[in-house]
């Protein structure tokens, strides 16, 4: 009884969604906040989660308590303080109001899997297919289809040879209709024989 009363509270929260665009076939969870931002068809952001101006690719999963972007400070300023900044803040004290607030895109590709607790610095890229493992600090681009992890976050290795991600890169298969998905994806566990199969195929 107190498990189902713990999860009807954590459901209940809701999520904090401004300025942002959330496709009808994607989730955000409850405790999430997802601010001037984007995300695509059939992907979704787990509990607690921290998202500013970020675009979202199709099919990606996001696990718990990930943070992705944020704020900036000004370090060529005498201050980093808020209090020196001409925006709303935290503080309530303004001793001046120097305009400072950069607006850093950070873009998530397509089928990325992000592990719990991951931090990804405003600004970074993550390629199409990459994996992040569970908390990894994320500072530099990650390349397509590699596996991270660490802090700072490395390499790990990539998931399929290089042939496999090129055409992978080129099937797009993630831009396919329904029917298209449905056809092939009884072929999705069996990368090689999915590429064959699409060859010349119209999504």
């Amino acid at each position: 009884m107190l498990y189902i009363y713990n999860k009807v509270l954590k459901k209940i929260r809701g999520s904090a969604i401004k300025s942002s665009t959330v496709h009808s076939t994607s989730k955000i969870e409850s405790g999430t906040a997802f601010i001037s931002s984007s995300i695509s068809k059939h992907s979704f952001i787990g509990y607690d989660c921290s998202f500013n101006n970020v675009e979202v690719g199709s099919f990606c999963s996001i696990a718990n308590k990930v943070t992705v972007g944020g704020a900036a400070h000004p370090m060529h300023f005498v201050s980093t303080s808020p209090v020196f900044l001409s925006h709303k803040d935290s503080v309530k004290a303004k001793f001046a109001d120097h305009v400072y607030l950069p607006q850093v895109r950070t873009f998530i590709g397509h089928d990325v899997w992000i592990g719990e607790n991951a931090l990804i610095k405003a600004g970074v890229n993550i390629g199409t297919g990459a994996v992040i493992g569970m908390g990894s600090v994320v500072t530099k681009d990650v390349p397509p289809y590699s596996i991270v992890g660490g802090n700072p976050s490395k390499v790990i290795r990539m998931r399929f040879d290089e042939e496999v991600i090129s055409e992978l890169l080129k099937s797009k298969w993630w831009e396919g209709s329904e029917k298209y998905l449905k056809k092939h994806g009884k072929l999705f566990n069996d990368p090689e024989s999915f590429l064959q199969n699409i060859q010349g195929e119209v999504k």
